[in-house]
């Protein structure tokens, strides 16, 4: 997890679930992220393949000049991409792992949009891990962000991170993310991408690069 608001997100996440495999939709409290709200969104899901935006942040719909709310979250993704994601969002809902994804966004003039995707579970009582906490954040604002709509989408990494595991930057002695208090406060600015974690193991399949990490 390379940006600031991915791990400030993770990190609340994290400390919502506790010991269980993910917490409870109600339990999110948009005041306690605050700063991050422009970035995040929130999935509905009936299946892998029918997933769609329940709520989406403005810095979120700016970058693709329109309203996402009610919109298929599967869109403007290619066939093997589709099926990536098909195959996270199962995962993410049937065995409560989250997932970090490398998103490249392509407007009608070939910019190119780096961003950080992130996916985390959410119980809802009596039905399962049917929603989706996320947010994409762009690593860096091109001048051109929010003028030309991002109109495809695609993988250049993806990793799973298992309920049973902790990213590189909650281990150590400290615990405690030392960058979510300052996104909790009221007006505090877009983050700023954080410093790289140390690179692990990877490897190629496909088109993807995937890094190592999970159950094993």
């Amino acid at each position: 997890m390379k940006n600031g608001v991915t791990q400030a997100l993770y990190s609340y996440w994290d400390d919502l679930r506790g010991t269980r495999p993910a917490p409870n939709r109600s339990e999110v409290d948009p005041g306690r992220i605050r700063g991050l709200l422009g970035d995040t969104f929130i999935l509905e899901t009936s299946g892998a393949q029918n997933v769609r935006y329940r709520l989406a942040g403005t810095r979120l719909c700016s970058a693709h000049c329109r309203e996402l709310k009610g919109r298929n979250f599967l869109r403007g993704w290619s066939t093997k991409d589709r099926e990536a994601l098909e195959s996270l969002l199962t995962a993410i809902t049937e065995d409560g792992a989250a997932a970090v994804v490398g998103v490249n966004g392509h407007t009608e003039r070939d910019q190119v949009l780096r961003m950080e995707m992130l996916l985390l579970p959410l119980n809802v009582p009596g039905e399962g891990r049917t929603r989706i906490l996320g947010s994409c954040t762009p690593m860096d604002r091109p001048y051109w962000l929010g003028l030309h709509p991002i109109l495809q989408q695609s993988i250049t990494s993806l990793r799973l991170v298992w309920p049973d595991e902790r990213p590189a930057f909650l281990r150590g002695p400290q615990t405690a993310n030392p960058i979510l208090p300052r996104f909790q406060a009221e007006r505090m600015p877009m983050p700023v991408p954080a410093a790289a974690m140390a690179a692990g193991a990877e490897r190629r399949v496909g088109h993807l690069t995937v890094y190592q990490g999970g159950k094993a």
